[in-house]
């Protein structure tokens, strides 16, 4: 697919939340825009994500009866994110971030609801919330993408059922007790239902949730303000005219051609999670090299912007966003990473092991701070071992990374070596290889605080986020439940990574800056491809989508306000 056109006002590269935001709103300010997009499809990182958007103080919280104050939320992040880089930044996202979505809602598809209990990560620090600052994507109708829908990203098949059936949150739960409640089963019986009507006409389902309904939202809103994207084609360079960013140089079938931006370029590559030499540099040895996000992420946007002197802002707390991953072959052949974020490490019944066969961390803990434990206990060395260790209850009720619950043929994941099973923890620990009595020993230890709902050695389950994440019908503890019914099961899990945080340096309006410090006319920066604000900490689920919609929003409409360059 040709441009076209040689000349835009504004040209973006990368489709996902970030470039589409940034897109969107120059195009509903006026804008003629182009967005380039290297891989076939629009979403990126966002179509797999759960699609959540942490922006304190918004409407829809409000609306929701749940109070939040600027100070509160300034004082959480005091609190999570202490180091003085990026604190004007983090001010212009707490200012501007309810700004950007009411703009987004009253002027695009993009239309997201309050979730009312969510806690934020750290919910004994000053200034937390348990819900209402994490929006989520209203439900969308894929039909409405007409012939297009195939151009959105697919979500992961491992978080689908029935092979393309998208499930939200909140129907989880009636799916887990399918059988034993007449209400739970009649609403899972009629979202299957319409899912089958679905495949009748569709590859996959058309009832779009979480991230994926975000990108298709998003998506939507080009086309409706007819908006062009070019899918397949990667960007060479940078064209600059002096300091400024005057367009782009993009390889096609007919060869090298040029395209002018008369008002600037936005940078929103997703990051460089894909990028062996760049992960090299920043990532700490023992991270690895498994990546949970979309693999177009390898760095294009920092490699276009360091050419033309960009800065780079390194000094963070972690260099990415770490999700603990286990990995596994598809039936295509193609390698799988199944991020264990929310699904399976709160539940009552399953523990983390280290090399050693002991644990070494609260596993109901958030993702980032699962890994960084990870990472501290592996002694900065790649290839440490670790596992997530369960009995058949477990396996049985809550699944464990991609297998579901309720799972009667568990032979293949056996066979496979993914799932490692055996009849006793001392075989058990044979096949993991781990000591014996070690592994025996840790998991009697924890069984004795368990059958009394507790756990002494982390303090699993005494949080309000962590008795979020666990199971609300199991008490005393939703967090806590012995391991004891053989067969007993083991799955290997690595340090992962959902996005990077190192990125470029930009400004309180996205621009991105050189080394002096000075914005480079006509380069703006957002999502991934933008320096963390929140300089590598995790606050809260939604803080790389909310800041990436925040300043692509930010950028789209300092575009719009500048004239165009001579």
């Amino acid at each position: 697919m040709m441009p076209v056109s040689d000349a835009y006002d504004v040209v973006v590269i990368g489709a996902g939340a970030g470039g589409m935001t940034a897109a969107v709103v120059a195009a509903a300010e006026g804008l003629s825009v182009l967005v380039i997009e290297k891989t076939d499809f629009v979403g990126g990182t966002t179509a797999w994500s759960g699609g959540m958007v942490w922006i304190p103080v918004n409407a829809r919280m409000k609306q929701a009866g749940l109070s939040d104050s600027p100070a509160a939320a300034a004082n959480y992040l005091a609190s999570t994110v202490p180091e003085p880089e990026n604190a004007d930044l983090r001010d212009v996202f707490l200012s501007r971030g309810p700004e950007a979505i009411d703009y987004l809602e009253a002027n695009t598809e993009v239309r997201l609801r309050a979730v009312k209990v969510y806690p934020d990560y750290y919910p004994d620090l000053p200034g937390s919330t348990a819900g209402g600052r994490v929006l989520e994507p209203v439900t969308f109708d894929g039909t409405k993408l007409g012939k297009r829908f195939w151009r959105l990203r697919a979500p992961l098949p491992e978080f689908t059922l029935f092979g393309g059936m998208m499930v939200h949150r909140s129907d989880i739960p009636h799916f887990r007790k399918f059988g034993r409640s007449f209400r739970s089963t009649l609403r899972s019986l009629r979202l299957i239902s319409k899912y089958a009507v679905q495949r009748l006409r569709a590859p996959r389902g058309m009832t779009l949730h979480l991230g994926n309904a975000l990108a298709a939202r998003l998506y939507a809103s080009l086309l409706a303000r007819k908006v062009e994207v070019l899918f397949g084609t990667g960007v060479e360079q940078l064209l600059a005219d002096g300091d400024a960013v005057r367009g782009v140089q993009i390889a096609d079938p007919l060869g090298v051609r040029s395209i002018v931006a008369h008002k600037g370029v936005v940078l929103a590559t997703g990051g460089f999670s894909h990028n062996a030499g760049l992960r090299e540099q920043f990532f700490p040895a023992a991270a690895g090299s498994v990546s949970a996000t979309a693999p177009a992420g390898t760095g294009d946007g920092l490699r276009l912007a360091m050419a033309g002197g960009a800065g780079i802002g390194a000094n963070v707390a972690d260099p990415a966003y770490w999700v603990p991953a286990s990995l596994f072959r598809r039936a295509d052949g193609s390698q799988g990473v199944f991020p264990h974020t929310v699904t399976d490490r709160a539940k009552p019944g399953v523990i983390a092991v280290n090399a050693a066969g002991r644990r070494f961390v609260n596993e109901a803990l958030s993702y980032h701070e699962f890994v960084r434990a990870m990472l501290a206990d592996g002694n900065d060395t790649a290839g440490r071992s670790f596992y997530l260790v369960c009995d058949r209850q477990f396996l049985w009720s809550y699944g464990l990374g991609r297998i579901k619950p309720f799972t009667w043929r568990i032979g293949r994941y056996v066979r496979s070596g993914e799932l490692i099973e055996a009849p006793g923890l001392e075989a058990l620990a044979d096949l993991i290889g781990v000591e014996r009595s070690v592994l025996s020993l840790t998991v009697e230890k924890y069984n004795t605080d368990a059958r009394m709902g507790r756990d002494l050695e982390f303090g699993r389950g005494t949080t309000i986020y962590q008795r979020h994440l666990g199971d609300p019908d199991h008490f005393p503890n939703p967090c806590v439940a012995p391991i004891e019914r053989a067969p007993f099961y083991a799955l290997r899990i690595y340090p992962a990574d959902l996005g990077t945080a190192v990125g470029l340096r930009t400004d309180a309006e996205a621009r991105v800056l050189n080394g002096d410090g000075v914005p480079i006319v006509g380069l703006y920066a957002c999502g991934n491809d933008m320096g963390s604000i929140m300089n590598g900490n995790y606050p809260g689920p939604g803080i790389t989508l909310g800041p990436a919609l925040t300043f692509g929003y930010i950028a789209g409409r300092h575009l719009a306000r500048q004239g165009r360059q001579a």
